[in-house]
């Protein structure tokens, strides 16, 4: 079971993603907030396995909201909620710690694949912005390229081919497929990129990727 904290200053929004949630028998709604401080003291207090996070709310915004989420001793992942594809706070809430975004019109049933995605430890970001997000976080906050590639040197060739794939979102189980292996070997390697890149999720992962300027590999094995 998906335990899922909600957390957005508009009560019909809170509402509708909790009668949405809750309507999948693999997740329940332990804690609604109205603002990022309380989400923060809900999280504390309850085991979330996955946030869904407004940006813009009062007392906290979501932002700083998901960053102390991400700093807390069992760290909930992290569904940035927001109304605008091209948001600015939304690089910096990638910045933070989130493991994807979602448009706030995103059909419920790519909702409900996000929360399942996310809590599997893939990341997800909306179809219509993923590709812009990225391009424009690579341009405004990426550090310099060389210092990116300086990074990926520990990585082995097959985990650049695993990190190449992940940076074009795909997941654990498209990787496998790209690259004919077993979902549990990809899930290995993704593991070890990530301590390996001194990062906390995929998106970040990713994002590294692009600044480092690694290529998508050929599919099949070496």
């Amino acid at each position: 079971m998906i335990r899922v904290l909600i957390a957005d200053d508009d009560a019909l929004v809170r509402l509708g993603l909790a009668d949405l949630l809750e309507g999948d028998d693999g997740i329940d709604v332990v804690a609604q907030a109205a603002d990022g401080q309380h989400a923060v003291e809900l999280a504390t207090a309850h085991h979330v396995d996955v946030a869904l996070v407004d940006v813009r709310m009062p007392r906290m915004d979501g932002i700083t909201a998901t960053a102390r989420l991400r700093a807390l001793p069992h760290p909930p992942k992290v569904i940035t909620l927001t109304t605008f594809d091209l948001d600015e706070y939304v690089y910096d809430a990638l910045g933070a710690g989130a493991d994807g975004f979602l448009l706030k019109d995103t059909d419920p049933a790519e909702i409900l694949r996000a929360v399942h995605l996310v809590a599997a430890g893939s990341a997800m970001l909306h179809p219509r912005a993923a590709r812009r997000l990225i391009d424009r976080y690579h341009q405004v906050h990426s550090p310099q390229a060389s210092a990116a590639r300086s990074r990926l040197q520990g990585l082995t060739p097959r985990e650049r081919d695993v990190l190449a794939l992940l940076a074009q979102g795909e997941t654990n189980a498209d990787i496998a497929v790209r690259l004919r292996m077993r979902e549990s070997t990809v899930k290995a390697h993704v593991s070890r990129i990530l301590t390996a890149l001194d990062v906390t999720n995929r998106v970040q992962a990713a994002l590294l990727a692009r600044d480092a300027g690694l290529d998508r590999p050929a599919d099949g094995t070496r």
